[in-house]
């Protein structure tokens, strides 16, 4: 329970006449929206997005019905309260694995693996020769010395003209398309990837290659790669590579809201892509986020918040084909329109079930990972500040460019936000601290069609949420961070080939 502080004059009484005071200023203060995000607000936004999902074929996916729906309860609860509205249309190729990949190898030693349909992997089915590239750990390498397998046309052994084969390539350095491509170029005609083998990359993951691809692509985990890295050094190792998948032109849109009031040219935006994949209804990945960011839009306009800058909502189409909507909008602003976004914060993912509350390293000082547009480091700030103040414990996590920060990093903009675990696996360090399983999934249903309102743990999505709105509000308050060109990430390693 707040305490409620008692004025002198109320302590005198009503005999005590104060003066009548001047209009109060408008002050960063947060708290008042916090209080008005609650649980059930953000759960009738979850709830929303499973019924849609449930009468659309169980997704939301751009390039569906599913997300059409989703973009209108977003757009209509918007307008409602009062916001600017806008959508912005985009085309893109849509992508839908339709029925499950199949890895096996067929002799010497008869086995089915465990395997993913590389995202706009082709239909195919080959039988042929495995065939491993030349530079393939087994054991693994040491980041960030890892695999360079198929990174250079070199590393594979051209294709014999006369019998069908399939490449076998390492995860690491350089993502999977360029794998792919190379392998293709060398004549193959399938390829399989398999994960690198430290730990935190051993299990099969899904992948995508951004773009259709010229030859079927699966992956599968190290411990299958392996086996079948051994199988092939005879000389004889047959295997097989079958996907079906649904590839074709699509319509999808971003959509935006921003506050009436509020300086134009200096806007901070938050934003959380809108879209499920297309196997699963995904309200963790990412109807969490977008029922965070619409309740504290909608919140925020009822209670007429005021700041410094402008505040902006953004959610994002296409997302999990690779942060297309996120990089069409940055694509599409004047340097001038660009110039005037003080700071992007993203949302992905806040209600994982075996979460950790993850926080952007805005400079990279504490991950070893990329540093982010300078004013990065003051977003970390901001949110590791709010935290520390709700003795509510955070992990650092580096910028992996899973989700839609990546355009406005490369576009030099100041980058941050938080997310409660995707994929990876919580360690015993972390189980201490967060509680949960140790060795289990952060999000156990990722990229599944169990990613349903079960999925979401609504104590962390209030807690994010929370640092959401708190985030938001103070950043739009402070004075833009003077901004620096920012080069493109060429440099960073982009193996992980995963959206969010």
């Amino acid at each position: 329970m707040r305490k409620t502080a008692i004025s002198l004059t109320a302590l005198l009484g009503a005999a005590l006449i104060a003066p009548t005071p001047a209009a109060a200023e408008p002050r960063n203060d947060s708290q008042a929206l916090r209080d008005a995000v609650t649980v059930d607000g953000l759960m009738r936004h979850t709830r929303a997005f499973q019924r849609i999902a449930e009468t659309n074929g169980n997704s939301r996916a751009s390039g569906t019905t599913g997300y059409d729906r989703s973009a209108s309860y977003v757009s209509d609860l918007l307008t409602s309260a009062g916001l600017r509205v806008t959508q912005q249309e985009f085309t893109f190729t849509f992508y839908k694995e339709v029925t499950p990949a199949v890895v096996a190898q067929v002799s010497p030693t008869p086995r089915n693996y465990a395997a993913f349909t590389a995202d706009y992997s082709p239909t195919g089915d080959v039988t042929g020769a495995i065939v491993p590239t030349n530079d393939i750990l087994i054991p693994p390498g040491a980041t960030p010395s890892s695999s360079s397998s198929g990174c250079e046309a070199a590393d594979f052994i051209p294709a014999s003209p006369s019998q069908r084969q399939i490449a076998l390539v390492q995860r690491g350095t350089c993502d999977y398309r360029t794998k792919v491509i190379n392998a293709a170029a060398a004549g193959y005609d399938a390829v399989i990837i398999f994960n690198e083998g430290q730990p935190g990359r051993q299990d099969a993951i899904p992948g995508t290659l951004s773009e259709p691809a010229a030859i079927p692509a699966t992956l599968v985990s190290y411990a299958s790669g392996a086996e079948l890295y051994a199988a092939a050094q005879g000389g004889t190792a047959v295997g097989r590579v079958a996907t079906t998948t649904e590839i074709r032109p699509a319509t999808t849109r971003n959509v935006f809201a921003e506050t009436v009031g509020g300086n134009a040219n200096e806007v901070v935006i938050a934003g959380a892509h809108l879209d499920s994949v297309a196997k699963g209804p995904g309200v963790n990945d990412n109807g969490s986020g977008v029922a965070a960011l619409l309740e504290i839009a909608v919140q925020s306009a009822k209670l007429q918040t005021t700041t410094r800058q402008k505040m902006r909502f953004a959610f994002w189409g296409a997302e999990e084909f690779g942060s297309l909507g996120a990089q069409h909008y940055v694509d599409s602003l004047s340097s001038a329109q660009l110039a005037s976004i003080s700071a992007y914060l993203n949302f992905d993912m806040l209600g994982s079930a075996n979460f950790v509350r993850f926080l952007y390293d805005g400079d990279g000082s504490e991950t070893g990972g990329a540093a982010g547009p300078a004013g990065s480091a003051t977003i970390e700030t901001t949110f590791a500040n709010y935290f520390a103040a709700q003795r509510l414990p955070v992990k650092k996590t580096a910028f992996e460019f899973r989700s839609d920060y990546g355009p406005f990093f490369d576009a030099g903009v100041p980058v941050g936000g938080v997310h409660s675990g995707f994929d990876g696996l919580k360690t015993a360090e972390e189980a201490a601290i967060f509680g949960g399983t140790v060795g289990a999934q952060y999000d156990p249903c990722y990229h599944q069609a169990c990613d349903n309102l079960g999925n979401v743990n609504t104590t962390v999505l209030h807690q994010l949420a929370d640092a959401a709105a708190h985030s938001i509000v103070t950043l739009a308050w402070a004075a833009p961070v003077a901004r620096t060109p920012q080069p493109a990430r060429s440099s960073i390693d982009r193996s992980n080939g995963t959206d969010a």
